[in-house]
């Protein structure tokens, strides 16, 4: 059988995890738990974890997606460490408006601009 394409590109910079999605649309159960266990697997390796999560090629996100981000937020501040998200569409941002998840997350531009906010190791 073929092995599914990943759903995430996974870089370390530095002591940084960065996160970038590879479907336009994060919409199927399936998918976002997929994504739900790559991510935990990457909080759980790192003593204290700094991700940034890009959704620079993401066009369409689901509720359920937005409650997988809250749980692994909720992962990385148990372990004292650093999210950030970047590069979110207007379209997908404006439901973090609604939902007041904008309040949640530090939410950045751009990925450069979400690096430099992090504090130095």
């Amino acid at each position: 059988m073929a092995q599914e394409p990943s759903r995430l590109k996974v870089t370390k910079v530095g002591e940084t995890v960065q996160v970038e999605f590879t479907s336009r649309k994060i919409l199927d159960e399936a998918n976002i738990a997929e994504i739900g266990e790559q991510l935990n697997a990457i909080v759980e390796k790192e003593d204290r974890p700094r991700m940034i999560i890009s959704f620079a090629a993401v066009d369409h996100l689901s509720s359920a997606a937005l409650g997988t981000l809250i749980t692994i937020n909720n992962k990385v501040k148990q372990k004292s460490g650093q999210l950030r998200l970047s590069d979110i569409n207007p379209q997908i941002y404006e439901v973090f408006n609604i939902t007041k998840l904008n309040k949640l997350f530090r939410i950045y531009s751009t990925m450069k601009e979400a690096h430099e906010s992090l504090p130095s190791v």
